[in-house]
């Protein structure tokens, strides 16, 4: 599952992305980079890019087996769903699942907001395989062995901590016509336990390994130590953690975990309704998008040897970046509206394909660009899909 694109959805969204992921765009621009201060030079466009070794790219987050299938309006009536709506399950829709599986022909995928990413990056990468990792909490039953295998499918090198409380988190994606119903059950996602698989030594070295790391701001609601243990060893070593705003709950419900977490953030990833919501939590007094992005750029920081970087989708309109010296906006790639199947997820591959690059170095307008193509091929597939080689040049 993933957050929500444009239009009536936007407002409903929030729901949604207590599990997954942002808003659309694409485009180029300036030519800031991430590196040392000193900083490297850009890479010429035509020269290869270096061989990557495994686990360079690290994400944790709330796994969610997505269970795709055209249902009839009957189904959406049955368990009080509206058309184009996103929820997270009650009590009502516990038999859902299990109908949806047994009635229907259904689509698994593995999913979640920051398994999503990760994933999109792994697809932009194509070699090596496991050239991504990702840690969460799934449940030792039928969809955790589903989801288990979808990962090993999209050659993410997944580590879940497996328990028996609760089951596998799971997202039915209900679809009719041109319309899906989205319905979370978080379940074993919430249930991942710092000290019985982070700290673990064979899981804590395949963090070590990581160059680059990525967390959804869902995950400061599941296991904010957690997430303050990766950010803090990553900036102790010079390495790059990237965190995202998530949904505006996050900046306002759980505002003192996201700010322990913030001096260590090197990459900040947003919308527009979220970044306005932590500009008015952060009391910046300013609900100028570009204002927004270079106030969150200059928030205290651990680690002085890397500029923060803080990157705004903004849907159909200029994604804006801050940097240490400027702000940039960067125009999107316009898709066709008759092209465009489903904006969910779109957010997700965003940060997926900018993460794809940052791991070999890249300027962040390559960052920015690696991005917008992502999104720009998600939008037009059903959920958060792909086809088999990305086409990014």
């Amino acid at each position: 599952m993933a957050a929500r694109g444009r239009g009536g959805a936007v407002a409903r969204g929030w729901v949604a992305r207590a599990v997954a992921g942002g808003s659309v765009a694409a485009g180029s621009g300036g030519e800031a980079t991430l590196g040392q201060r000193s900083g490297a030079p850009p890479r010429p466009g035509g020269e290869a890019m270096p061989t990557l070794s495994e686990n360079v790219l690290f994400g944790m987050g709330n796994p969610l087996l997505d269970i795709c299938a055209v249902v009839d309006k009957d189904f959406l009536d049955k368990y009080g769903l509206k058309p184009n709506d996103q929820i997270l399950a009650e009590e009502k829709h516990k038999e859902l699942f299990e109908e949806l599986v047994k009635k229907f022909k259904v689509e698994y995928h593995a999913g979640g907001s920051t398994q999503n990413s990760v994933k999109v990056a792994q697809w932009m990468i194509q070699s090596p395989y496991k050239a991504a990792t990702f840690f969460g909490c799934i449940g030792k039953d039928k969809f955790g062995e589903i989801l288990k295998k979808k990962a090993e499918e999209a050659h993410v090198d997944a580590h879940y901590y497996e328990q028996s409380e609760e089951p596998t988190g799971t997202c039915a994606a209900c679809i009719t016509s041109d319309n899906r119903s989205l319905v979370a059950n978080l379940a074993a996602a919430n249930c991942y336990k710092k000290e019985k698989h982070l700290d673990l030594e064979k899981n804590w070295k395949l963090v070590e390994k990581a160059k680059v790391y990525y967390i959804a701001g869902f995950f400061l609601t599941v296991s904010p130590e957690a997430v303050l243990k990766v950010a803090a060893q990553a900036s102790a070593n010079n390495k790059i953690f990237s965190l995202n705003l998530s949904a505006p709950f996050i900046s306002q419900f759980y505002k003192e975990p996201m700010m322990k977490v913030m001096p260590y953030v090197d990459v900040l990833f947003g919308n527009e309704t979220e970044a306005a919501t932590f500009a008015r939590e952060q009391g910046f007094e300013t609900e100028d998008i570009k204002e927004i992005a270079r106030k969150t750029q200059a928030l205290p920081k651990a680690n002085t040897k890397r500029q923060r970087i803080v990157v705004f989708t903004q849907g159909k309109d200029d994604t804006v970046m801050a940097t240490e010296n400027e702000v940039t906006t960067f125009p999107v790639l316009v898709s066709d509206q008759s092209e465009i199947v489903d904006t969910n997820g779109a957010g997700d591959a965003f940060v997926g394909g900018f993460l794809s690059q940052l791991v070999y170095d890249r300027p962040v307008t390559e960052c920015i660009r690696a991005g917008h193509y992502a999104a720009s091929v998600i939008i037009k597939r059903s959920g958060c899909t792909f086809p088999e080689k990305p086409d990014f040049h």
